[in-house]
């Protein structure tokens, strides 16, 4: 029994040796840095296979988090909604389906929010009405998008980030993200290049200037007119190799439902307009397609896709909401719930204004973010789909060009985030002797993103070792 009990009083001092030491060499680095001499920068790390906090420096401060909310927002995801939830995109009609194939009434397409929906899936919608003996609609065609209200960005969104891709126009109908691949090659010298625009719509048009092979004509540009919300497509510039540009359309619903005249018209069913509406409680369903959270959620975290975490945040505002149009009042309800009644902190000392991390208006501290980190941990059934959905450094998502050797390499799972002025970064990370250590590190009032993440891979190597 006494042997035992030596035992024991070692290995509970080898662990506090390690502890300590690891505590030691964090604390050195980041006193050492000539980041924060300009900068800020908040730490939290923590054993989970101890149940131990081995290092906070400035923890409990605010920051903004960047795109590392998503975690906040997955986690209250998988907690809430659970992993066999859907996002549910249908189509319905009101009236008569007459002998002749005519839709004496209206057809609805009932939006979901899914941001997942392709022009494939659309396609497929189109081929099932047509199945079911629909080749002319009398009626309209009328978008349902009465889940969310006419809100189309975050709150606190940059309005200088569209046409980008990473900031489409939110609607519950979303067709391809809410944008258009635009592809520029070279023709014959002096020549205009061929474009081409997927998915092929009659929602945009197409303003070719550009001159193949002509330094004279200057650097390529693809865009459109939106600061007056112009759905132009206009190419300009040299073009001597093929490019590509993704751009945001406005109005995502209104690209959604043009695009799905003009798919209805080529698989050979006439319609003549579109409306928006709510559909009847008494239409009968045609067709519909139920998306998994599973590869929305792995989209969010791996490519740090901000339309698919805004549609997670949406769906979560429709826990325990008797309004008819989510907004993101009835979402930030729904995270804070959350957090004071499972991660146990008080939301009014936070500010969560959306799913992505884009705005500018969110605050939180790396010691609440750990706590994300801890609760998704405890419950091994969701942790196991966290873990798999996170970038992997070295290897994919946005890790895959960080961390390519040392012992932090295939190693580190963990959320990457940036904005103006921002990058932070937030996960997991296995040591050398086995232990689980879930890490957040925010940088902020930082000039310079590839200084931070210097900071940052460096700070996961030591823990990995």
């Amino acid at each position: 029994m006494k042997r035992y009990l030596l035992f024991v009083v070692w290995v509970c001092l080898c662990g506090n040796i390690w502890a300590q030491l690891l505590q030691d060499r964090i604390a050195d680095y980041v006193r050492s840095s000539s980041l924060l001499k300009t900068s800020e920068v908040g730490v939290a790390v923590y054993d989970l296979t101890s149940d131990t906090l081995i290092y906070g420096y400035q923890d409990k401060k605010l920051y903004r988090p960047a795109s590392i909310e998503k975690i906040i927002t997955s986690v209250t995801a998988l907690a809430q909604l659970g992993i066999d939830y859907t996002f549910a995109t249908r189509v319905a009609y009101t009236g008569t389906i007459l002998a002749d194939s005519t839709l004496q009434g209206d057809l609805y397409v009932i939006g979901g929010f899914d941001s997942e929906f392709t022009e494939q899936d659309m396609k497929s919608f189109a081929r099932q009405i047509h199945a079911a003996g629909i080749n002319k609609i009398e009626g309209h065609l009328v978008g349902d998008v009465s889940m969310m209200d006419d809100v189309y960005w975050g709150t606190g969104w940059a309005w200088d980030d569209t046409p980008e891709s990473f900031q489409p126009y939110l609607s519950p109908l979303m067709l391809n993200r809410g944008c258009v691949n635009v592809v520029v090659s070279p023709s014959q010298a002096k020549a205009a290049p061929k474009v081409t625009v997927s998915p092929a719509s009659d929602y945009y048009t197409i303003e070719n200037k550009a001159v193949s092979y002509c330094t004279d004509a200057g650097n390529l540009c693809i865009t459109r007119d939106w600061l007056n919300h112009s759905n132009v497509i206009t190419i300009s510039g040299n073009v001597s190799k093929r490019a590509s540009k993704l751009l945001n359309m406005y109005s995502s619903k209104d690209f959604f439902m043009s695009t799905f005249r003009f798919v209805l018209q080529e698989e050979g069913i006439s319609v003549s307009s579109f409306s928006f509406g709510e559909c009847p409680s008494h239409a009968q369903n045609i067709c519909s397609l139920n998306r998994s959270l599973i590869p929305i959620l792995e989209r969010a975290l791996k490519k740090s896709d901000n339309l698919a975490a805004e549609s997670i945040f949406y769906h979560l505002g429709m826990i325990g909401s008797d309004s008819l149009h989510i907004g993101f009042k009835d979402a930030q309800n729904a995270v804070y719930r959350f957090m004071n009644e499972e991660i146990g902190y008080d939301s009014d000392n936070y500010k969560i204004v959306d799913g992505s991390g884009v705005s500018m208006y969110n605050y939180i501290s790396p010691d609440l973010l750990l706590a994300y980190l801890k609760y998704i941990y405890g419950r091994p059934d969701l942790f196991k789909v966290f873990y798999n959905a996170l970038p992997i450094a070295g290897i994919d998502g946005t890790l895959s060009g960080r961390m390519k050797k040392g012992l932090a390499c295939k190693n580190v799972h963990a959320k990457t985030g940036t904005v103006t002025g921002v990058c932070s970064l937030a996960g997991y990370v296995k040591t050398k002797k086995g232990k689980m250590l879930a890490f957040v590190i925010i940088n902020q009032n930082i000039l310079n993103g590839k200084s931070a993440r210097k900071f940052q891979d460096a700070l996961c190597e030591i823990l990995a070792q």
